[in-house]
């Protein structure tokens, strides 16, 4: 087959997997992930059940896909934003925030879905959860350690700042109705930014 061919044949794919998942999390949200059936996924995207069996095995694999997709999503675009930014760890850490909080703006029903069915998954979808949960982590406490090496960050405890870095980023997702009533997304992250950034300078 012509790479033409191939190439446009693997672009179908992937669009119709993305539909797929798009539609189960949309079901996931508003019935909620026991209420939904494959048949509802289907119909949604607008497609046979069969093919959904084409890229998943189960209905599971839908809800694995759909939480993994946006740790991908992080773990990808972070490290790409961050070293992009430069040597200096405040601007790291802004721009690797920076693009963590946009990710979540692209995707706010699946980071929402991410925290409320996360422990429906199977172990074994717990655990590969939690290691993209600490690969995108890496990133940031590897710019504080260089800030705190350097002296432009006071000795905090970096793994703790990160960890309320990504609690705050969620929350433009989990919090979005209340938040969205007096803050755009970029002033969300500015003001975040200069809260945490505030604390661990010297």
């Amino acid at each position: 087959m012509p790479t033409k061919q191939v190439d446009a044949k693997a672009e179908r794919a992937l669009r119709r997997r993305a539909e797929i998942l798009r539609a189960a999390v949309q079901l996931f949200q508003e019935d909620g992930y026991h209420s939904t059936t494959t048949h509802a996924v289907a119909d949604r995207a607008g497609i046979s059940v069969g093919l959904i069996y084409q890229y998943f095995g189960n209905k599971e694999d839908l809800l694995r896909a759909a939480i993994v997709d946006i740790l991908g999503e992080f773990r990808d675009r972070i490290p790409v934003a961050m070293d992009e930014a430069g040597d200096d760890p405040e601007a790291r850490l802004r721009s690797g925030f920076r693009t963590l909080v946009a990710v979540i703006d692209e995707k706010p029903e699946a980071t929402v879905l991410s925290y409320r069915e996360s422990m429906t998954l199977s172990r074994e979808g717990r655990d590969e959860l939690k290691k993209l949960e600490v690969e995108t982590a890496e990133p940031f406490r590897r710019a504080i350690e260089d800030g705190i090496r350097s002296g432009a960050f006071r000795a905090v405890d970096a793994d703790l700042v990160v960890h309320n870095l990504l609690l705050v980023a969620h929350g433009w997702a989990l919090k979005h109705w209340r938040l969205s009533t007096w803050l755009d997304l970029d002033t969300y992250v500015q003001r975040e930014l200069d809260l945490v950034l505030g604390a661990i300078r010297p």
